[in-house]
């Protein structure tokens, strides 16, 4: 059972999720300007394909030139084809440009060219979407698809925060650099052991750059989103334990468009935490730290709900891998672990 199933069975959290609801609706009332991408230069890391391109087609309709990033130029020529079916106005430029991310050095040479093609301005806001997942159990990883994980999920986004945020202060652009976590940088569970790590020090470097990057009027935004049905998730099946997929089951998930409609919206709206989906908004309330509230009323009732939802959710999925044990154990026979670790 989800954790969204367990929650509504209850009568009470029925009511405070109908409570939560009306006070999003009343949001307008109180909103402060929204952030407009239109006539802005827009960098997408990670554009080709999944939430970056659905993120940089948004843009696109909403009037942004956008330059996206990534390794595939085939991939990355298909995609520029759907940013310009998607034109708004003559002044708009839609660039590609080919670079692995994964280091300090290609990072910053895929800056350098994005901005050379701009005059040499660096963009008004950078979306770091770029990232992979491998999820696996512990006992079946090598050390480099430990390190992988790291590289993959944490590396490939901060180099280019790295760089952006350097260039944005030289330039003194009053920008924004966004990077994108998960619902398991909030917490984690079987099979994501090289994955959730990366995504909880994706935080960790959001929160500490939205604080110094006060310093040149830097917005700093992270997003989490929960399953995304894009070719991403289709890799993950490859190698994801039967454990973690029957956890995720029960989980609707988002589509690329869902996500990117929410990442979308959140930055616009100015959030630094943000998140698209009733579970993740839960963690996120229950474990937001030092970070700012994205709604003061909203956070209150989801702190009261994830106060009760969460140790149910967390207690279900103890459960389940507990009773995974003798099945997992004839796993384990079947790779010979248990005669090579004597």
């Amino acid at each position: 059972m989800s954790l969204f199933d367990l929650l509504l069975s209850s009568l009470l959290v029925k009511a405070l999720v109908t409570v939560v609801f009306l006070s999003l609706s009343s949001q307008m009332f109180f909103a402060k300007k929204k952030w407009d991408p239109k006539g802005k230069h827009v960098y997408v890391t990670g554009g080709s394909q999944g939430l970056g391109l659905a993120l940089a087609k948004d843009l696109a309709r909403k009037g942004a030139s956008v330059s996206i990033v990534a390794r595939t130029q085939s991939k990355l020529d298909a995609a520029l084809k759907e940013l310009e079916s998607l034109r708004q106005s003559p002044a708009q430029a839609f660039r590609a440009f080919s670079f692995s991310l994964n280091t300090a050095g290609a990072s910053a040479e895929a800056l350098e060219a994005v901005c050379a093609a701009n005059g040499g301005q660096v963009p008004d806001a950078v979306f770091a979407c770029a990232g992979a997942s491998r999820p696996m159990y512990l006992i079946d990883m090598t050390p480099g698809d430990f390190e992988r994980g790291m590289t993959d999920g944490f590396w490939v986004q901060a180099w280019t925060a790295f760089a952006a945020a350097k260039e944005m202060a030289r330039q003194n652009k009053k920008g924004k650099i966004i990077l994108v976590s998960s619902t398991l940088g909030y917490m984690s569970f079987v099979g994501y052991s090289s994955y959730a790590p990366a995504k909880h020090a994706l935080r960790g470097l959001a929160e500490s750059l939205r604080s110094e990057l006060l310093l040149y009027g830097i917005d700093v935004h992270i997003f989490f989103p929960p399953t995304m049905y894009t070719p991403g998730f289709d890799e993950e099946n490859k190698t994801k334990p039967s454990i973690t997929r029957k956890i995720e089951s029960t989980d609707e998930g988002l589509t690329a468009e869902q996500a990117a409609a929410g990442l979308l919206t959140g930055v616009q709206r100015g959030d630094h935490h943000i998140t698209a989906d009733l579970i993740t908004s839960l963690f996120r309330a229950s474990t937001r730290g030092s970070a700012p509230r994205s709604n003061a009323f909203v956070d209150t009732v989801l702190d009261l709900v994830a106060l009760i939802g969460v140790p149910i959710w967390r207690g279900s999925v103890d459960k389940q891998v507990i009773a995974y044990r003798e099945e997992h154990k004839v796993y384990l026979e079947s790779k010979g672990f248990f005669s090579a670790s004597r």
